[in-house]
């Protein structure tokens, strides 16, 4: 059922061991109770006629029995205490993996436009929802269905009348609960937004702390974060104080079989249709009946938001990962032939093309938001386009196996991102089973072996997340040892040395220009001066290519590229005077 390939984030399998052994777990419990009932009906026999006789070899034996049976019960508890819980805690660690796995595999584009707010939330706070649905409110909910099922038909054998009227109200009571489904998924979905929408406030204010404080709008900003929380706040009670009435009304429902079943015992006993023993028997049971009832009742509201919050880890997990199966061709030219790709229904890109000849050190530049970086991540196949061909000496990538075309790139970005790791294992990323000298002839070849060596711990420095520890230009040269330990044939450098300052600057060049030598080379740059010597250079407008050919011949030109050149010439001779 769809409802439960939902509420277990897509493996309904997981539920059979919970349900399974809390079912067999609940059996078993009704021993005891059964037990008592007997030695209950023994004493009340003696009781009840003169020249009764109390079987006490019976009542002994029961009582054996009873002590017994609380040694099953814990025998009992233990495979399904295992099964519901490891199992529950298994799914979730095997999801969260698979998930993330899954996210690697999807289109850039597609995580950039999703809240990481959404995303974070998703990944711990809806798997801890369908790790507690498979560990306590599904198994637990069909556990208490099958009880008083069981029941029903046991004592229909003892009496049908009095089996019937204890349970005659509860369609009643599960179409009152039913009924409110749609909007039980109303509110935990709306819940489930403010949620959301208070963890990207949160994430917002610890990003932006730094501005924050530098001008003074702490007050403005925290009424954001308030706000969001405020709403969380009434979003929660909302849901409690709406959805409240409808369980406990399900509930008084149900307990109101107790009452039509001892008006209706007592009709039959008073005409003598019944006996006090059998009467008394249900009195007994009709007390703990309802009991695995109301709980599965109780759990409905739970159950229905663990489908909401499984449904949307299932709807991700569909979502179309970037496919092929093809080994890449071993030629390095890359093209473009009329490329359309748009943000959303926006369109950015349209009827694009060029090629990059194998062995050329291509240079990509125009204005902010020309589409540069576009390009150089449609190159790099984090994107697909909606329209036309992305080449790889002659072949379209969409046919290649993503994960081996990019063996075959080195990226390097302008934002690097270290994790929290030491300095070897974050360069290690380039080549994960790279031995301590690969790593350091590669740290070399970055220019950056010398400033490791001075960190407290050489090469086994841990630097803060996102390498938070170590300054842009540092991180950017570890960026490029990783590029060196990667050895890929295809280099794309995404304004590498855009906001470093003069000396880090030297040392990148310096660094990029061994990278390059002998490999297919982009580079995204806004300072034209460290791309007047490429092979071509591609001068981009609005999504499209206006002008193209090597420094001089568009300086010839007096177009895009010449205004640029001469504003940055000019740029370079300014200085701050008092």
């Amino acid at each position: 059922m769809n409802i439960f390939q939902n509420i277990t984030a897509g493996k309904p399998k997981k539920l059979f061991k919970p349900v399974l052994w809390t079912t067999v777990s609940n059996l078993i419990g009704i021993l005891p109770f059964a037990l008592a009932i007997e030695a209950v009906r023994l004493i009340f026999i003696f009781h009840s006629s003169p020249e009764g006789i109390l079987d006490m070899t019976r009542l002994w034996w029961v009582c054996l029995a009873l002590a017994l049976s609380m040694l099953i019960l814990y025998i009992g508890e233990i495979p399904a205490y295992t099964a519901c819980f490891r199992g529950a805690y298994d799914s979730a660690a095997e999801g969260r993996t698979e998930l993330a796995e899954h996210l690697r595999k999807l289109p850039l584009g597609y995580i950039t436009r999703r809240d990481p707010g959404d995303l974070a939330n998703l990944m711990m706070g809806n798997f801890f929802t369908v790790e507690n649905s498979i560990s306590h409110i599904v198994p637990q909910m069909i556990a208490g269905i099958i009880m008083p099922l069981i029941a029903v038909i046991g004592l229909a054998f003892i009496d049908w009348r009095l089996a019937l009227s204890l349970f005659a109200v509860l369609p009643v009571a599960f179409s009152v609960v039913l009924a409110s489904t749609k909007f039980q998924q109303k509110l935990g979905l709306s819940h489930m937004k403010a949620k959301i929408d208070a963890m990207n406030r949160f994430q917002e204010y610890l990003n932006g702390i730094r501005v924050i404080k530098a001008y003074g709008l702490a007050g403005e900003r925290f009424s954001r974060l308030h706000g969001a929380f405020k709403e969380l706040m009434q979003k929660s009670i909302r849901l409690e104080a709406l959805l409240g009435p409808i369980i406990l009304l399900g509930i008084a429902l149900i307990r109101s079989g107790l009452t039509i079943m001892i008006i209706l015992g007592t009709f039959l006993l008073i005409g003598g249709k019944l006996d006090v023993i059998t009467f008394v028997l249900f009195l007994l049971i009709g007390t703990r009946i309802y009991d695995p009832l109301i709980s599965a009742l109780a759990n409905y509201a739970e159950f229905r938001y663990s489908e909401v919050a499984g449904s949307q880890i299932v709807e991700l997990k569909n979502e179309a990962i970037m496919t092929g199966q093809d080994e890449p061709p071993k030629g390095y030219s890359l093209a473009l032939e009329n490329v359309s790709f748009c943000y959303g229904e926006d369109p950015f890109i349209e009827g694009l093309s060029f090629k990059i000849p194998q062995g050329s050190l291509t240079a990509l530049v125009g204005p902010s938001g020309s589409g540069k970086s576009t390009v150089l991540r449609l190159l790099a196949r984090f994107y697909d386009p909606q329209e036309g061909r992305v080449l790889m000496d002659g072949t379209d990538m969409k046919q290649m196996d993503p994960e081996k075309l990019l063996k075959n790139i080195s990226i390097v970005f302008q934002d690097v991102y270290l994790f929290q790791d030491t300095i070897a294992g974050n360069i290690r990323f380039g080549k994960l089973d790279a031995s301590q000298e690969e790593v350091e002839r590669a740290a070399r070849q970055a220019n950056c072996h010398d400033f490791i060596m001075k960190l407290p711990k050489g090469y086994e420095t841990l630097v803060g997340e996102g390498g938070s520890t170590l300054s842009g230009g540092e991180k950017q040269r570890i960026s490029l040892a990783r590029a060196f330990l990667k050895d890929a044939p295809i280099v794309m450098l995404d304004e590498v040395t855009a906001s470093l300052d003069s000396e880090n600057e030297f040392y990148i060049q310096k660094a990029i220009n061994k990278l390059i030598e002998g490999r297919t080379v982009l580079v995204v740059a806004h300072r034209l001066k460290t791309i007047r010597y490429a092979d071509q250079i591609l001068v981009f407008e609005k999504g499209q290519v206006i002008e193209k050919g090597g420094h001089d011949d568009l300086l010839k030109q007096k177009g895009l590229y010449e205004r640029l050149w001469s504003l940055q010439q000019e740029a370079a001779s300014w200085k701050i005077s008092s």
